[in-house]
């Protein structure tokens, strides 16, 4: 499995506008120039969030963006099927035609099914609330550390 772009930049953005909307909502421009990511991209991204009900945004000329429900509901595997559709390996589909379907059973079975269970085991249980409080340490950390 591969995360894109798409989900990357998504996870990114909303780890930013959970950490700065606690005064208020942000301005999608902000977060692109913090974060290096393109206004434009940025926006796809955003409808694609809105659509599935994760974000909601602010119209007018003082909008900007707020999280529509609780980081802590939040999980990975949401934001991942917002952008990208199933993180699933797509099923084997070697039995129709072979004169040995249990092959592909057996792929099924031992490598796809496990690997798909342990991705759900892993991305519905860590939320944003999870990712913002690993950012949290993570950025304490850096801030404490000095250079000579």
């Amino acid at each position: 499995m591969k995360i894109s772009k798409k989900s990357r930049y998504g996870i990114t953005a909303l780890i930013d506008l959970a950490i700065n909307s606690k005064d208020g909502h942000v301005a999608l421009s902000h977060i692109a120039e913090r974060n290096g990511i393109s206004l434009q991209y940025l926006e796809q991204v955003f409808a694609g969030l809105r659509r599935v009900g994760i974000i909601k945004s602010i119209k007018g000329a003082q909008g900007g963006y707020l999280l529509n429900k609780p980081s802590k509901s939040i999980t990975v595997a949401e934001i991942i099927e917002a952008l990208d559709g199933t993180y699933h390996i797509d099923s084997e589909e070697g039995t129709k035609n072979s004169e040995n379907p249990a092959i592909a059973i057996t792929l099924q079975t031992r490598i796809i099914d496990k690997v798909n269970e342990e991705m759900d085991a892993i991305l519905l249980n860590i939320t944003l609330d999870d990712l913002v409080n690993d950012y949290k340490s993570n950025n304490e950390f850096n801030e404490q550390m000095y250079y000579i």
